[in-house]
């Protein structure tokens, strides 16, 4: 059993979850174990790994997007009782992009070295962020959206909900469809209890955004533009319902609160505060 669980979501591209999945079978087979989760695919369009297949009608029509995704994955895991065979969980979409060097293994050493992050997130070379690392390699952030998170296990007990063990509320809230905000709650809720959120230098990932963009009837989901609009306008409903936020900088405060909490808790990392 390797230490790490690389979980895949995939809707209706299977070529470019079968090249995203096979370079971690083939570079870093012995680091991780690689599942994919069919986001309601065509059933002639499923990845050569398919894990699980989402083929209920719902899923079907509209798919299950990142945070009834990868719930899926984690409860399925969880209810066959293997979650806990891990001790990290990298979540991929994808359009997630790597050049050629190691991946995981840069981001375990990382995590080695910073016991008390429980989200690791892989620096893009287009994010305004990585001026904020200056000379160092990993900082502590309050907000961090990506299309990787490398998670650690303890974290992820820390805050899941084992009552509800589904697609819909292990540990995303799967009310929010289209997951905006989602990384803001995940991090917030970590922070609370006591586990830090990162953002690294040691590996460099990027989306791909062309697969959405030129790509959009293939996947059978919304246009680019479409997807955005609704990904905010549902996001901010779900946002004012749940807590009564109208806008996502206040719900980023919200995060940033518990943010400076963990530094008055733990001043050994204050050097890696923002």
């Amino acid at each position: 059993m390797n230490r790490v669980a690389t979980i895949i979501l995939n809707r209706n591209l299977p070529a470019v979850t079968d090249r995203l999945a096979g370079r971690f079978l083939s570079k870093e087979s012995d680091l991780t174990d690689v599942f994919v989760v069919e986001s309601g695919s065509q059933a002639d369009n499923l990845s050569q790994y398919c894990t699980w297949y989402a083929n209920w009608p719902d899923a079907v029509e509209h798919g299950l997007r990142v945070p009834r995704g990868f719930n899926y994955a984690f409860a399925e895991l969880y209810k066959a009782g293997r979650f806990a065979n891990y001790d990290y969980y990298f979540t991929l979409t994808n359009d997630t992009e790597f050049g050629d060097e190691p991946v995981l293994a840069k981001l375990l050493d990382v995590l080695e070295n910073h016991p008390r992050v429980g989200i690791l997130s892989p620096c893009s070379h287009s994010w305004g962020e990585k001026q904020l690392l200056h000379d160092k390699q990993t900082k502590y952030f309050w907000y961090v959206h990506n299309t990787a998170y490398l998670m650690r296990r303890q974290y992820i007990e820390s805050i899941m909900d084992t009552d509800n063990p589904d697609y819909m509320g292990i540990l995303y809230d799967g009310s929010n469809f289209r997951g905006y905000g989602a990384e803001t709650e995940l991090i917030a809720k970590g922070y609370a209890n006591d586990w830090a959120t990162a953002i690294t230098t040691a590996v460099w990932s990027e989306e791909n955004e062309s697969h959405l963009l030129n790509r959009a009837d293939l996947i059978k989901t919304d246009s680019y533009d479409m997807n955005l609009k609704l990904y905010v306008e549902e996001g901010q409903r779900w946002m004012r319902k749940k807590y009564g936020f109208n806008s996502r900088w206040t719900m980023q405060l919200y995060a940033k609160f518990f943010y400076e909490n963990f530094f008055e808790i733990n001043p050994e990392y204050l050097e890696f505060k923002i």
